[in-house]
């Protein structure tokens, strides 16, 4: 399906053409350093802090597959990007490259796509940025990791990987005091070779204010920019709100070590937002009221603040898969970019009940039919049976947002593309296949089963829910017992206050461990701190 969201200040192809993106291809320089010759040394460094180029956000990774990587920095003027990179950690015959120009018109980000990398190594990089007027002033290097995948006939390795969502939310920004983001620091112990960010990367729609009272008279403590201060509506907005997050200390220093995979949900534009949608009157803080331009400047921020792969065919195409060798291949779902309009939720077809759409789910069937790895990771970006509500202002009372419509039944509305896709894994005899999610911003582990299901032919399955990473904590939600939900754990208790702070500890992520020799996976949930809270180990299915 095309894209029904062209940006509002750029067109695909400027984009495209536009995007500060350089490709590498580095077998050979890996093997012989000299392959990259042409490119010139660093030049010396100057001591002129005036002069020489600042790193706001850090460097990240990301898109991490077998033998590629994307490297992501950000500058704070123009400036060119340089990048080392080496299997070794004290840089010995490192590869060098001479990156693109970060530039204004992307907010001076930058990124480098390294293709040809030695599958099953770590991978260091440095990263400086290079005045473009005083071509002797570099910033100072910052470094970082990320372990690449397996190769698809080599040796298989232990694989772990987090996930989580839901960042920056409901006023609860960054508290230094408390120690900011604490849930990255907890999932960096872990060290996971790549992170699941299942959405609201930001809270576009949430501003964050200076100070919040607590419940026991305590003050939380929040850093504040401008571009948090209201709800985002021009590029510029946007672009701050995910700048914003990367000023956590917790957050780059995760960043830099391991690789993101991100998607979107709602918060990057909107509160329960769909294509075509016209913002109501009742909502009084949005001078721009057509969503689709706000979902565009949005889009485009996203993605240059993450170190997304860009397709050339589709540059805004944002479900994707990533292949970490015998073990695992994981796929990365989009639910806004193609749905129907929120609504009961009740039809029997049509677009409407759209939530992927049909060439996302045409794409999914064929990707999980094509994989050989044990284990197939789905990561949604909303729960399959939690019932979420949309309580918009603008919107009837009996809306949903997600994929469940709280009728207990036979599939209808969008529940009928999970029927479909599960159907379909069913058929094709599809092993091991696992869901991972967010949004709801508490924490569970939900079995699913036929003989307990209105809709019965499936295969059983499990699904996890982190989140929230730094936001409020709500649940839990009302299950839609469709597919035969079993919840065998909640973070939280039943009667819980809602919008409890971070200060609580009750922020969620969760781990996947898989074991190179026995092919199992292990899952578990984690609190704040990283406290274990439940624990599940899944042998594959023979």
């Amino acid at each position: 399906m095309p894209d029904q969201n062209p940006p509002a200040d750029h067109s695909r192809r400027r984009f495209l053409r536009d995007s500060a993106v350089t490709t590498v291809t580095t077998a050979a320089a890996l093997a012989s350093p000299a392959a990259l010759s042409a490119t010139p040394a660093a030049p010396a460094i100057v001591t002129s802090e005036r002069l020489r180029p600042q790193l706001p956000g850090g460097v990240m990774s990301g898109d991490v597959t077998r033998d590629s990587a994307i490297l992501w920095a950000r500058a704070d003027r123009n400036a060119r990007m340089l990048v080392e990179y080496s299997t070794s950690g004290n840089f010995s015959n490192p590869v060098r490259i001479a990156g693109p120009t970060a530039l204004a018109r992307e907010d001076y980000t930058a990124r480098v796509d390294l293709r040809d990398l030695p599958a099953g190594q770590r991978l260091y990089y440095r990263v400086r940025f290079q005045d473009l007027v005083h071509e002797s002033a570099l910033s100072e290097p910052l470094t970082g990791s990320l372990m690449m995948p397996a190769s698809a006939h080599g040796q298989a390795r232990d694989i772990t990987f987090a996930f989580s969502g839901d960042e920056a939310g409901q006023g609860w920004g960054i508290n230094e005091q408390w120690g900011g983001y604490r849930v990255y620091e907890s999932m960096r112990r872990f060290r996971p070779d790549f992170f699941i960010h299942s959405g609201d990367q930001i809270y576009a729609d949430g501003p964050i204010q200076a100070e919040v009272k607590l419940d026991d008279g305590s003050l939380w403590r929040n850093v504040v920019t401008e571009a948090k201060s209201k709800v985002a509506q021009t590029l510029d907005d946007y672009r701050g709100n995910f700048a914003y997050n990367m000023l956590d200390a917790n957050k780059r220093r995760f960043a830099a070590e391991v690789p993101f995979l991100v998607q979107w949900d709602d918060h990057e534009v909107r509160n329960n937002w769909y294509p075509g949608q016209e913002i109501g009157a009742a909502e009084k803080r949005y001078d721009e009221r057509n969503i689709d331009v706000l979902a565009a400047r949005a889009r485009q921020a996203m993605f240059e603040h993450n170190p997304f792969r860009i397709d050339s065919a589709d540059p805004f195409r944002i479900y994707r898969s990533f292949n970490h060798g015998p073990l695992l291949e994981v796929f990365m779902l989009d639910e806004r970019s193609y749905r129907g309009r929120n609504s009961p939720n009740r039809q029997k077809g049509g677009h409407d009940a759209d939530f992927l759409g049909p060439e996302q789910m045409r794409w999914i069937k064929q990707a999980l039919l094509r994989s050989r790895s044990t284990w197939k990771l789905i990561a949604s970006d909303m729960p399959l049976s939690i019932v979420v509500p949309d309580l918009n202002p603008d919107v009837p009372k009996g809306t949903f947002e997600a994929w469940a419509n709280a009728d207990n039944g036979k599939p209808s509305g969008r529940e009928l593309e999970v029927a479909e896709l599960l159907r379909f894994i069913k058929q094709h005899d599809i092993k091991n296949v696992v869901w991972v999610t967010a949004d709801v911003h508490y924490a569970s582990a939900t079995h699913y089963a036929p003989e307990r299901a209105q809709f019965t032919d499936f295969k059983p399955f499990w699904e996890f829910v982190g989140g929230p990473i730094n936001a409020g904590t709500f649940g839990p939600g009302e299950i839609d017992r469709t597919f035969g939900p079993d919840v065998r754990f909640v973070s939280i208790p039943a009667d819980m206050k809602q919008n409890r702070s971070p200060a609580e500890l009750l922020q969620f992520f969760g781990i996947g461990k898989i074991d190179a020799k026995s092919k199992t996976l292990t899952v578990t949930l984690h609190n704040t701190d990283g406290k274990e809270i439940y624990k599940v180990e899944l042998p594959p299915e023979a």
